[in-house]
């Protein structure tokens, strides 16, 4: 059996990853990488050659740096099947859609802003709505918990990643030659005690090999319980100054927890009388969803279902789908909280907000997230002095505040228990920056694992068991 790693290996965003037998090629995953623009836009509309020559393909969730590029694969003659559990494959027709949309809407106004320049080579976006719809067509449905054979050979059960709704690790046993591999991929894990979602299942035992996502292997996040307490302080704080908070969230995950957080202040009577703005017609659809996979929601969830009728709902809150009204947002006078996409600020409306808000010492930009290698998102975390919105740079002068308790992803801690509880023979660490991934291995071989990190592009041979 042979492991390519063909994307997020040594690097977080762009997952990709080929297990082959002698009998099977199946994909785990086929994401879009976030970075610098260019290097971005050649990856992602040139897929590697080795990931055209799958036959099926799995999805473990539906936030685009894992599902991002399946509509590439699919518009290169990808012939067979993407499994994903049912909420995953819901989520996808809106996160799949919203790529396109954003990419045709980039590339039309980079055109026109660069079209009297003789040097500039027109953008084209890497696919396309009916791509999608290619896609989407694809896409299975398999609940969690009940083993599928996803090729000839290769059987696969979802088990319960606690990262976002639907995501999943996943169990594979692949057949070669009369003996059988146990290999786990992590997914995106997620932590203990996120609002809205089940926790993440413990992985079976034993393991041959593990394949684990490694984003925070070298830090600790702050307590889950705080974060109501550390998102309520951050704006008092802000308001006090009379400031605005601009928060770049995931429409996917972070703005539903941000959400349901922010409905237990108001409850509660800890959250200042101020509009609070969804400015994502994403976030707005991604929300319908969550009320369509009730099944994914922990007990403390359901119970507050049952109480209040909605996890997402309160007094103050706004829904902007209109680019009109995402454009009011602008007159509003005196404090207000803006929750817009994408996380890493790479795109959508967050950029208009950032552009209006980022200069003035008052305002807060309020960080709930992973911010990659060469984003916008991850210059305003260090703080640079200035920062480059849409080509024009900008002097830093707004608050910037990092809520580390709400990830989604494991901690170091959770990472470390996750490795040892699966006691693989191996485990290969992807998803994570070399910093983070050097910390981890170096914990977890002071455990007495064997633990590697890939190259990306690197191939590697399993042993067999």
């Amino acid at each position: 059996m042979r492991l390519s790693f063909l994307g997020a290996a040594r690097e977080v965003t762009g997952s990709m990853l080929l297990c082959e037998t002698d009998q099977a090629r199946v994909l785990v995953d086929c994401g879009l990488f976030q970075g610098r623009r260019a290097e971005s836009r050649e990856r992602n509309s040139r897929l590697p050659p080795e990931a055209l020559t799958a036959e099926a393909a799995i999805l473990t969730h539906a936030h685009i740096d894992h599902s991002g590029n399946l509509p590439v694969l699919v518009r290169s003659g990808f012939p067979g099947a993407i499994f994903a559990t049912p909420a995953t494959r819901d989520l996808s027709a809106f996160m799949l859609r919203d790529s396109a949309r954003i990419q045709a809407a980039d590339a039309e106004y980079l055109n026109r802003r660069h079209a009297d320049d003789p040097e500039w080579e027109p953008i084209v976006p890497i696919y396309d709505d009916e791509d999608v719809t290619a896609t989407l067509a694809r896409m299975v449905g398999m609940p969690y918990r009940r083993r599928f054979e996803v090729a000839r050979g290769v059987h696969a059960t979802f088990l319960d990643a606690g990262h976002i709704l639907g995501s999943a690790q996943v169990f594979l046993e692949l057949e070669e030659r009369g003996r059988t591999h146990r290999l786990m991929l992590s997914g995106d894990l997620g932590r203990a005690g996120l609002p809205i979602i089940r926790d993440p299942e413990p992985p079976p035992a034993p393991i041959h090999h593990l394949v684990m996502e490694s984003t925070y292997g070298d830090r600790r996040h702050g307590p889950v319980e705080h974060m109501g307490d550390d998102l309520a302080r951050a704006i008092d704080e802000t308001c006090a100054r009379g400031g605005k908070l601009v928060v770049p969230a995931f429409a996917l995950g972070r703005t539903q927890e941000l959400l349901s957080v922010l409905a237990e202040l108001r409850r509660a009577r800890r959250l200042p009388a101020i509009p609070v703005f969804i400015d994502s017609p994403l976030a707005i659809d991604v929300t319908s969803v969550f009320r369509l996979h009730p099944e994914c929601f922990d007990a403390r969830a359901r119970k507050i279902l049952d109480e209040h009728d909605d996890l997402f709902s309160f007094g103050g809150l706004h829904w902007a789908r209109t680019r009109d009204e995402s454009i009011a947002i602008n007159g509003v006078e005196g404090p207000a909280l803006i929750i817009a996409a994408s996380g890493m600020c790479e795109g959508g409306r967050v950029l208009h907000h950032l552009r209006n808000l980022v200069e003035d010492p008052r305002n807060a930009v309020l960080v709930v997230g992973f911010m990659a290698q060469h984003t916008l998102g991850r210059r305003l975390v260090e703080r640079r002095p200035k920062v480059k919105i849409w080509g024009v740079e900008r002097d830093l002068h707004a608050q910037v505040v990092t809520l580390n308790g709400f990830s989604a992803h494991a901690d170091r801690d959770d990472l470390e228990a996750y490795a040892a509880r699966c006691d693989a023979r191996r485990t290969f660490l992807i998803h994570g920056e070399p910093a983070a991934q050097e910390a981890l291995t170096a914990a977890l071989t002071a455990r007495g694992l064997d633990v590697y990190a890939p190259a990306r592009g690197e191939t590697l041979e399993l042993t067999a068991p």
